[in-house]
């Protein structure tokens, strides 16, 4: 007795293991894109009149509302801070920064920070604000 094997010609792709990738891809992507947002959630105070600030390579220093400092979304104090800025300073002498200030904050905290930037010659400065309805 002869076997005989059927041979069968395959007429479609299976696309599953493709999809999975594809929703694996996605998911990452979308966690990654708002995982890199930079900064530290704080309530800005509000203005009737407001700009934009946004320059290439502007770095943000955000006061929270308990006083703690932060250099984008990293935690610093004030002599760190002064140390971090000479050295993006260095390779940008014309470095700009953007004070983001909890509208709660201590002032006396806020005044400090500016005052660091003033030391470190840094006239580049703004401060930001949420426009007011």
């Amino acid at each position: 007795m002869q076997v005989q094997e059927e041979l069968q010609a395959y007429d479609d792709i299976n696309v599953t293991p493709m999809l999975d990738l594809a929703y694996v891809l996605l998911v990452i992507f979308i966690i990654m894109t708002t995982a890199s947002v930079q900064g530290v959630k704080v309530e800005l105070p509000k203005t009737k009149n407001t700009a934009s600030l946004a320059k290439p390579g502007t770095k943000a220093v955000t006061i929270s509302e308990r006083g703690d400092i932060f250099l984008d979304a990293y935690p610093v104090t004030l002599e760190v801070l002064g140390q971090r800025i000479d050295q993006l300073k260095g390779g940008n002498p014309s470095l700009p920064i953007v004070v983001k200030g909890d509208g709660k904050a201590h002032y006396g905290k806020v005044m400090a920070v500016l005052e660091l930037l003033k030391s470190h010659d840094i006239t580049d400065v703004g401060l930001v604000t949420v426009r007011a309805k």
